[in-house]
This record gives structure tokens, C-alpha cells and sequence, in this order.
């Protein structure tokens, strides 16, 4: 395993979650829902202002659902992998330092921001996750893909930490508060991606195709989406796969969303949650890595099961809590298997689908875990504002989980997906 971290295409691909990371968790599950609640929406009741952070989180699914599957046809077509993430990402990070900005009480200033931040985020992961299957070849996907989540962990929990500290400690950092720690920290946040995304624009080659430029471009990308989208049946697993997908990735990017809101809701003290997100932080270091030598030995649809079945109990455990000893244990749990879900759905798919529409391919996968994510915070939102009660709206999530776990068991491992290594 530690000879694999000469390879210098994995290194530098794998930093890119080290850098995304950063926005991952300091902004999407740590300071946005918090500050969003407690000072953008202004005078808002708690559930009006997680049906306006829903909305948010929607919204923003839907942008890159509409756009991944097109781009990602493009970026194949004209080997504009890194050209593609290299633009949503900039998009992202200048819209996340712009929430630095916005004033108290401006909600839709927030929510406008956090929308366009979110799809920079999300759509450079389409091009991000196709390009494993440039970094590596099949039998070492496993290993690549929770290497990176396990690095994302690792630098979101250190950039948190001080963005933590800003906000507890903001006079050592020359600021007059907490709130403007909160704000310096988005822009924290905005340096880092820019900085750690480096080595993978630097030293990540992928292949060019044949030059088509302008419009005969555009239109050849849409072609090959349609026939791609007529096609994909016939890749029986993938198709499969993606259905499952839908279904239990929404619940994971709906806990990962609207943790802090709901901990809030139920009147947990906002440094109690803020101390859950570094446990999850720094428990998903080691964990990823040992789902992906769990996908290597056994393959990764054991290791999917075992998450989602962590994630049902602590689902159901979530809407009966009420001290932060209990939020602080469900926080462990959640950091022993979200970075090894998502890593191993991740290598999985890749070995699904051709190799050579990875980028298109990749934004059919984005797409079904973003249309997801619609239904997933909006469910939550809805239903925590209609029956006032947040615990109501967390629990309707199990019901996505057994879904795709159901579902999941329809996926056929080749038996090539799984190492024999000792």
C-alpha cells in the first residue's frame, strides 16, 4: 500500500479532496445551516429557516443536474476533464469567499451564493471522479478512491479546527468577533481549494482527443449524450447500480446537510454541534481507508451494505436524542462509514462503465445523486415545517436507505472487482 504513494498522478489526484474538502465541511455541514440560522435568516422561526436552507440545497442539485450530464459528454469528447473542474471550481471558491459579504438578515443574498458555491462544488466533482480511471487501473480504484475521502477528512478537520478557533478565539486572529470569524473563515476556505487543487491541474494528464471546436463540438457532445442515455440499459449493472444509487445517496447527502440544523431544532447548543462535525472529521480519516481495503478483500457491495445499515440505526437513533453526549455518538458512527459509502460507490461505478465516456458517465452518477439530493433536505424542510417537528423530518430518511440497500442487492459483481491479495 505505501508504494502506491510514489505514484505521483494518485497523490496529486487524491489532494483535490484535501482541498474540496475544506468547503465540504467548514461551509456545507458546519458554518453555513449554523450561521445561516442564527444570523442570515434574521427573525425567522427555526423551521422557516431549514425549509429556506432545503430550498437552498435543492435548488443548487438541480443546477448541476441539469448541467453534468451535457458537460461531462463535452469534457470526453474534447479531453476537458481539468479545463471543466478547473472552471467550476473557481466558480465555487469566489462564491463561497463572497458569502463573506453578506450582511445580517440577508437570507437571499445567502442562499443566492450558497447555491452558485454549491454547484461549483458539485460539478467539479463530475470531472474530479471521472478522472480515477485516468490515475488508476481497476484493481487499485478501491484503494485511490478512499485514500482521497480519507485525506478530504483529514484536511477538512484541520482547516475546521481553525476556522473553529476563529470563531471561539477571534481575538487572537486580530478580529473583533465571532461572526466575523465565521466570515473570514468562508474565505479561508476559498485559499485552500484554490491552493490544494494545484497538483492535480499540475501533474493529472489526461487523454486528448480529436479536436472539434465550437458549435460541432456542442452539438457531437449532445449527440453522444442521447445515444449514451438510450444506451445505458445495456450496461445492466451500471444502470442498476445508479437506481440504488438514487436512493440511498440521498439520504447521505441529506444527513450531511442538515445535521447542524436539525441539531439546532431540537435545541442542542451550537459548540456541542460544532464539536460533531470534528469527530466525524477525524474519525472518517482512518475509516475510509479501511473500506477501501474492505473493497479490496470483499469486495465493495459489502462494504455499501454494512454502511447503510450503520446509517439506518443511526437515522432512527437521530429522532430520539436529546443531550449532546448522544449527538457526539452518532457523530462517531456517521464518521466510521460516510467517506467509505461514498469512496466505494465512487471506485465502483468507475469499474461499471467504459472507460473511455468516464466524464459522461460520471455525470449520469452526479445527476442521480443530485436529483436526489433534491427530494432528500426539501423532504426534511417540508416535513419539519408542516408537523413542527424536526425529529419527524430526520426520521423520513430511513426510508431511503432501505430502498437503496434493497435495490442493491439486483448489482452483479464481476469477480475481477475483487482482489486476491492477502
Amino acid at each position: 500500500m505505501f508504494s502506491a504513494f510514489k505514484d505521483k498522478k494518485g497523490v496529486s489526484w487524491a489532494l483535490y479532496d484535501w482541498a474540496n474538502s475544506a468547503f465540504a465541511c467548514t461551509v456545507l455541514a458546519g458554518f453555513y445551516p449554523l450561521f445561516f440560522k442564527q444570523y442570515w435568516s434574521g427573525e425567522a422561526a427555526l423551521t422557516t429557516s431549514t425549509f429556506y436552507l432545503g430550498l437552498g440545497n435543492s435548488i443548487a442539485a438541480l443546477a448541476v443536474m441539469a448541467l453534468a450530464p451535457i458537460l461531462g459528454a463535452l469534457a470526453d469528447r474534447g479531453g476537458l476533464r481539468k479545463r471543466m473542474l478547473c472552471s467550476f471550481m473557481l466558480l465555487g471558491a469566489m462564491c463561497t469567499a463572497a458569502l463573506a459579504l453578506v450582511g445580517q438578515g440577508q437570507w437571499p443574498l445567502a442562499v443566492a451564493l450558497f447555491v452558485f458555491a454549491s454547484a461549483g462544488f458539485e460539478g467539479a466533482n463530475v470531472f474530479y471522479d471521472s478522472l480515477i480511471v485516468v490515475i488508476s487501473g481497476r484493481d487499485k480504484r478501491h484503494f485511490w478512491s478512499a485514500f482521497a475521502y480519507s485525506l478530504g477528512y483529514l484536511g477538512g478537520g484541520l482547516l475546521f479546527t481553525i476556522n473553529v478557533l476563529m470563531t471561539l478565539k477571534p481575538e487572537l486572529f486580530g478580529l473583533a468577533d465571532s461572526a466575523a470569524g465565521v466570515k473570514w473563515s468562508f474565505v479561508c476556505v476559498a485559499v485552500w481549494w484554490l491552493v490544494f487543487s494545484l497538483p492535480l491541474l499540475r501533474n493529472v494528464d489526461e487523454p486528448v482527443a480529436s479536436a472539434v471546436t465550437g458549435g460541432a463540438s456542442i452539438r457531437q457532445a449532445l449527440t453522444a449524450l442521447l445515444q449514451t442515455a438510450r444506451d445505458i440499459r445495456l450496461y445492466k449493472p451500471a444502470w442498476t447500480f445508479l437506481i440504488a444509487f438514487w436512493f440511498y445517496i440521498d439520504g447521505v447527502h441529506t444527513v450531511i446537510a442538515m445535521a447542524v440544523d436539525y441539531g439546532l431544532s431540537i435545541g442542542l447548543p451550537s459548540d456541542a454541534l460544532i464539536k460533531a462535525l470534528l469527530i466525524v472529521q477525524f474519525i472518517g480519516f482512518p475509516a475510509a481507508l479501511v473500506f477501501g481495503r474492505v473493497g479490496e478483500r470483499w469486495g465493495p457491495l459489502k462494504g455499501i451494505w454494512l454502511a447503510l445499515a450503520i446509517y439506518i440505526i443511526v437515522t432512527i437513533f437521530a429522532s430520539t436524542l436529546r443531550e449532546a453526549w448522544q449527538f457526539y455518538c452518532l457523530a462517531g458512527a456517521i464518521g466510521l462509514v460516510q467517506g467509505g459509502v461514498q469512496a466505494l460507490s465512487r471506485s465502483l461505478f468507475s469499474q461499471l462503465i467504459p472507460q473511455e465516456k468516464s466524464a459522461e458517465f460520471f455525470g449520469f452518477y452526479n445527476v442521480m445523486g443530485k436529483s436526489a439530493a433534491v427530494l432528500g433536505p426539501l423532504l426534511v424542510g417540508v416535513v419539519a415545517a408542516t408537523t413542527n417537528n424536526p425529529r419527524l423530518g430526520i426520521l423520513s430518511i430511513v426510508i431511503l436507505f432501505v430502498i437503496g440497500g434493497l435495490l442493491l442487492r439486483r448489482v452483479t459483481e464481476p469477480s475481477y472487482f475483487r482482489s486476491e491479495a492477502p
